[in-house]
């Protein structure tokens, strides 16, 4: 091999020995006639020293080098010199005396700095993710990943689980998010389907009898890229048979806990067991089924005191059967008028009309934008509904309950970032369940459903379906990690006349259904097993424990936010050849363009 040792390796007790070491050059420095130079690896970097007196002429190659060029250095492993030493770099205590350097390959400057963190536009990083990659911080991520997976394979296989690999092409099924297509070549007119996930796949290892099944599937998803999302991602994909839900959520807690206390014994988990919230917990809490419990500033709920106040804006919102809420910021009654500003315009997005406020300062006068609708009871009933204290700004949101929950959902965790309300460094899980089954979609006049089709219904609930079936909650557990989604199964269905009850609850004609499920229908008749399992999304759970903003901080090659790969540039215009072995032809559309 090229070397003996990595460069990170390195260490007191390999003083004297004569080794070889490849890698990048970190940095080169030249100080009275030595070259210095920093070679990394992705053990880590160590020094490296040229000198005129036993490097010979591979000392003027070593001046000669420049950042990144690859090299590969024989030479001894010597003690720095007194007052030398880096206490800081694993490595410090050394240094390696060179004897012999080849230089392997050179390389152009790179586009931004790789020996040093720095702010750099994604868009660049993206398009040379290879230098991307080389960063420590990237590397470190990606390390991370490996261990969390390696963590959660070593631990299932113990559990009794078998890794099964289920197809990546699969059968065109509607259930969700928009397919990607794979056109058939032997099949003219015909397609495949890259699976949203393994879900009909799993539930038919449990019809085969293999009981405990798990993978780390890749899931492929056509959707309008918004926010945090991949069109291709990794999730942990688990299944049982013979368990009801309580089975399933004690054992991804148990994984979890055990992963971040062999893994991560720095992180502090904040409370164990995780609490649990119903979903309508959540909703009124929080105003969403994604709660970042690391602080409070809870929604309150003040429709009553709202309604006769005389705030046209309050009365008018209530009468017509929406909400008013607040959230106290405690200790921002001082916020200036364009700070308020700023507030309106960010619950604006989301749909709120508007921001009301009453600020309550350490002296003088509350200040509000509706303080002549504050009767001296209302204010104190106020002040008490929502715990304020002098200091503290009341934040109002009127209008239909939907667009009140987000809106002041995103306003709580804006702020919360904003005032440093949490330690980032803080794991706060938590259990979100009872989520309805079904939910009534206004635009197609139609139930949906709320997790997936396969979804069980609460046992007690199952009578609600077929008068009520916007009150049966379903046997959904997910899990909530500092405001992100990172898990979410259910129980599933495993009895045929359930599941086609709940087809035609959501307006699936029978016909339609066996079309599309009639594997699944008839695999139900073969004596199925009662089933349930759980999707942990691995690429927002490593985003969080590595601390970064997004999951693409913790993927080798991800999409940019527009979907598009832009260091390899894809999707890109397919061959005419291989158009016409598809048997397809463009009709529309700009090519290479996405539409809108």
């Amino acid at each position: 091999m090229l070397k003996s040792h990595g460069c990170g390796e390195l260490r007191a007790e390999h003083i004297g020995q004569q080794i070889r070491l490849a890698g990048w050059v970190n940095r080169r420095r030249d100080h009275g006639g030595l070259t210095f130079l920093d070679l990394r690896d992705r053990s880590g970097v160590v020094q490296v020293v040229a000198n005129p007196g036993t490097s010979g002429e591979f000392h003027t190659t070593a001046a000669d080098v420049r950042a990144e060029w690859v090299l590969q250095i024989e030479g001894i492993v010597r003690l720095r010199p007194e007052g030398m030493q880096n206490a800081e770099l694993p490595t410090g205590q050394v240094e390696v005396e060179v004897h012999r350097l080849q230089v392997l390959n050179p390389a152009k400057t790179p586009p931004f700095l790789i020996n040093e963190e720095s702010e750099v536009d994604e868009m660049v990083r993206l398009q040379y993710r290879y230098l991307d990659l080389r960063r420590e911080r990237m590397q470190r991520n990606l390390v991370l990943r490996h261990k969390v997976i390696k963590y959660i394979r070593d631990t299932l296989d113990r559990r009794g689980f078998l890794e099964i690999e289920t197809p990546i092409l699969f059968k065109a099924t509607p259930e969700g998010a928009r397919d990607y297509l794979v056109p058939s070549r032997l099949y003219p007119g015909e397609v495949y389907a890259l699976p949203q996930s393994p879900q009909q796949l799993k539930q038919l290892l449990m019809v085969s009898g293999l009981e405990r099944y798990f993978q780390i599937a890749r899931c492929f998803r056509d959707e309008d890229q918004r926010g945090d999302r991949q069109p291709e991602f990794t999730q942990l994909d688990v299944e049982m048979s013979f368990v009801e839900r309580e089975d399933v959520m004690a054992l991804l807690e148990e994984l979890y806990t055990g992963m971040l206390a062999s893994l991560f014994p720095e992180r502090q988990v904040q409370a164990t067991p995780w609490p649990r919230l119903t979903y309508p917990e959540a909703q009124n809490r929080f105003g969403t089924d994604r709660p970042d419990l690391r602080f409070g500033m809870e929604l309150k709920d003040v429709s009553d005191l709202a309604a006769g106040s005389g705030f046209r804006v309050f009365e008018a919102a209530v009468a017509s059967g929406g909400e008013v809420r607040a959230i106290n910021a405690k200790g921002c009654a001082g916020f200036s008028r364009r700070e308020l500003d700023e507030l309106t315009q960010f619950v604006a997005s989301f749909g709120a009309k508007g921001l009301a406020y009453l600020a309550l300062p350490e002296s003088g006068e509350p200040r509000s934008s509706f303080a002549k609708f504050l009767a001296t009871d209302r204010l104190e009933a106020l002040r008490a509904r929502l715990e304020a204290e002098p200091g503290d700004l009341l934040l109002f949101v009127a209008d239909r309950r939907a667009v009140v929950l987000e809106s002041l959902a995103r306003l709580r965790s804006h702020l919360g970032a904003r005032l440093g309300l949490y330690d980032s460094k803080l794991l706060s899980f938590c259990w979100v369940i009872d989520f309805p089954l079904v939910q009534w979609n206004e635009q197609e006049a139609r139930w949906d459903p709320s997790h997936h089709l396969f979804t069980a219904p609460l046992p007690e609930d199952v009578h609600l379906l077929e008068h009520q079936p916007g009150r049966a909650r379903g046997q959904q557990y997910d899990v909530v990690l500092n405001g992100h989604e990172t898990a979410g199964g259910s129980i599933r269905i495993h009895d045929r006349a359930l599941q086609e009850r709940i087809f035609q609850l959501i307006g699936l004609e029978i016909e339609t259904a066996k079309q599309r499920f009639g594997h699944m229908l008839t695999a139900f008749e073969y004596g199925t097993p009662p089933h349930g399992g759980i999707a942990s999304g691995m690429d927002r759970l490593c985003m969080v424990l590595a601390q970064e903003p997004n999951i693409r901080e913790v993927i080798a090659f991800p999409k940019n936010q527009a979907a598009r790969d832009v260091m390899a540039g894809a999707p890109s215009m397919a061959e005419p050849g291989a158009l016409r072995d598809l048997h397809l032809q463009i009709v529309d559309g700009r090519p290479g363009r996405p539409k809108g």
